[in-house]
């Protein structure tokens, strides 16, 4: 069965390269414009020998992971907050309201003359695209828990900090996993786009500079390298989920 649904998922992909590739040898449009899978594979691999992909993916990564743990701590310690605390939740729920619906790239103009054009601006967006969303799941995650499950842990004596660690939260990480797994990505849709607008290096630096160079063999590669690392992150956030609550899922 396994083997079965890892054709079903190949046959699609194996499918397309395949129309890529012909249509790429057919000259239907100039090569320049449209370069064949050999070709980006081909640059794919020039540019990994050089060393050029892995710096600029090791720059991207350390953006993505610094303000992606970042927002995440501080979005679940907020967000445990707000859910447990309905004074704290009327206090702060009004003002994060008024925040969220704001793109996480309409902050950057701000940002620039706040902070300036440095190592820190991808950085403090990502921190806020991942901020929110982990806050409001969380928050949803925590008013979810079954009230009558919390009366029978204090019934049998439960601490309010073991209900914490032992009952509500682990309840509630589904929902704080979500958040997590769909900010991942997001996370590196946001740090491309900062470096495509103001840092001289990282993936989306590489894509910009491609882009002016007519280079669309490297920028499909810069565009594979984002789709491969946004799946790594989702897959990995669904691993770490499921080892954390296959014990009493």
């Amino acid at each position: 069965m396994r083997i079965r649904n890892i054709l079903d998922g190949s046959i699609p992909i194996i499918i397309f390269i395949l129309v890529w590739e012909s249509i790429a040898r057919w000259h239907i449009v100039p090569e320049y414009i449209f370069p064949s899978f050999l070709a980006v594979m081909g640059e794919f691999y020039h540019l990994t020998v050089n060393g050029v992909l892995l710096n600029n993916l090791a720059s991207s990564l350390f953006r993505v992971l610094a303000g992606f743990l970042l927002g995440s701590v501080a979005g679940i310690m907020m967000g445990t907050v707000m859910g447990c605390r309905q004074i704290i939740n009327r206090s702060f729920n009004p003002i994060f309201s008024l925040l969220y619906p704001i793109p996480t790239l309409g902050w950057a103009p701000l940002l620039m003359i706040w902070i300036g054009i440095n190592e820190m601006l991808p950085i403090i967006l990502i921190f806020l695209c991942s901020f929110f969303p982990v806050l409001y799941n969380t928050i949803t995650g925590i008013r979810s828990v079954d009230s009558d499950v919390i009366k029978a842990a204090k019934t049998l004596g439960a601490s309010d900090r073991k209900i914490m660690t032992s009952v509500i939260l682990p309840l509630a990480v589904p929902n704080i996993f979500t958040g997590l797994r769909l900010e991942a990505g997001m996370a590196w849709r946001v740090v491309i786009a900062a470096e495509m607008v103001a840092i001289p290096t990282g993936i989306g630096a590489l894509l910009i500079r491609s882009e002016s160079l007519l280079r669309v063999d490297i920028i499909i590669v810069c565009l594979m390298v984002l789709s491969v690392m946004c799946l790594v992150f989702e897959r990995v956030f669904q691993y770490i989920e499921t080892k954390m609550t296959k014990e009493w899922r």
